[in-house]
């Protein structure tokens, strides 16, 4: 996908890769980019950079997905591609609160189901549409600490998948965003989970952005900011047994138990 003259929805958009997003869509020629946050003050801020158009809304609740789908489809055209970017991280161990698991999955995962499933139906009735869905290199690789992280950065994988391959004969095109440690709000802290994902170094927002556009042009299913993030992946694939041991010795001097 060429991003020029396209109709765009970010959500996440406030801040750290959804604000880097829409900023870089803006400058690869996108016509409308609609900025998408619970914080609508930092939406409004992006939507200020980019000339385009902020809307409140709270991805966990399918009825404000919906809600920002039919606003942009009504009142400023036919979405073209959708990045569903909004994330959080919490649910540091299986003994935390069953609200941040549930707040993970909501956020992590149905915010994905919620917008494919308003949205598909119309981009199929017109030939198709592309979506753009943030995960992580923990939804493939899993995650030191962020057990509700790990989790459902993995669903949000498979339901990736389970799109693709369910609507691809429709014209739906779908991209997993998976990058490691990028400087964010979310990865400002000294937890177990960053000091992990940072071990190959930290990026920018920009310079993730160059990798999306990449990969959207290329219309990969898979886009990794992180390169050898495919040669961890195939490690995993090629022996299970031996990776969970390496990994289990990455917790273990990450947590300081060696």
């Amino acid at each position: 996908m060429e991003l020029t003259d396209k109709i765009i929805v970010v959500t996440g958009a406030a801040s750290g890769i959804g604000r880097a997003m829409a900023i870089r869509f803006k400058a690869e020629g996108a016509e409308h980019i609609v900025a998408v946050d619970i914080n609508i003050e930092g939406a409004q801020a992006t939507a200020e950079m980019i000339d385009g158009i902020a809307m409140s809304a709270d991805v966990s609740k399918e009825e404000d997905i919906q809600r920002v789908i039919e606003d942009t489809e009504n009142n400023v055209g036919p979405i073209d591609l959708f990045c569903s970017n909004a994330g959080v991280g919490m649910g540091e161990s299986i003994n935390s609160p069953n609200k941040e698991w549930q707040m993970s999955w909501d956020i992590n995962v149905m915010s994905h189901i919620y917008a494919a499933r308003h949205l598909l139906p119309l981009m199929v009735a017109r030939g198709g549409g592309y979506f753009l869905n943030t995960s992580s290199a923990a939804g493939l690789l899993n995650q030191i600490g962020g057990a509700a992280y790990g989790v459902t950065k993995h669903a949000a994988v498979g339901f990736g998948e389970w799109l693709a391959i369910h609507h691809k004969h429709e014209g739906i095109k779908v991209s997993m965003l998976c990058p490691q440690a990028v400087r964010t709000a979310m990865t400002d802290n000294d937890n177990d989970a960053t000091a992990a994902a940072a071990s190959n170094g930290m990026i920018e927002p920009e310079e993730l952005c160059e990798t999306v556009v990449e990969g959207l042009r290329a219309e990969s299913f898979m886009i990794l900011p992180h390169p050898i993030v495919l040669e961890y992946m195939r490690n995993k694939t090629s022996n299970y047994d031996r990776w969970i041991g390496g990994m289990n010795k990455l917790m273990r001097k990450i947590v300081g138990l060696n």
